[in-house]
């Protein structure tokens, strides 16, 4: 199921709605030019993590990974991103959409059980 169309299509929407959590955190933390900078460079960064560690072969990615990495230390870094993100979200008050978008991600995981158990055995 990892791999289904729509559960990646639903995992992008996540893994985008987690983005802008960041960068709204961001954004509520400084005062001018820093809020540009906290706003746009910390989903930057995050982007770039996500992008740059995979594991290779992973049937829900494109299988090529610029720096290769076990399994279980993607599904940590996958872990890590979604609870900031939701995090962020309670941070600046927006408390019900934290509990939307965390439990949506949870759904998510236990859907991707397959993926969540190949990570686990990479």
């Amino acid at each position: 199921m990892g791999s289904n169309p729509i559960n990646l299509a639903v995992r992008f929407i996540l893994e985008m709605a987690g983005l802008a959590a960041l960068g709204w955190w961001g954004w509520n933390q400084g005062e001018g030019i820093l809020r540009f900078i906290l706003a746009l460079g910390i989903p930057f960064l995050a982007a770039v993590l996500w992008g740059t560690f995979a594991v290779p072969d992973d049937p829900s990615r494109s299988g090529k990974a610029k720096v290769p990495i076990p399994g279980i230390v993607r599904l940590m870094l996958e872990l890590a991103f979604f609870v900031t993100a939701t995090w962020s979200l309670f941070a600046t008050g927006l408390t019900a959409l934290g509990w939307i978008y965390g439990i949506a991600v949870l759904i998510h995981y236990i859907i991707s059980y397959d993926r969540v158990m190949w990570l686990v055995r990479q």
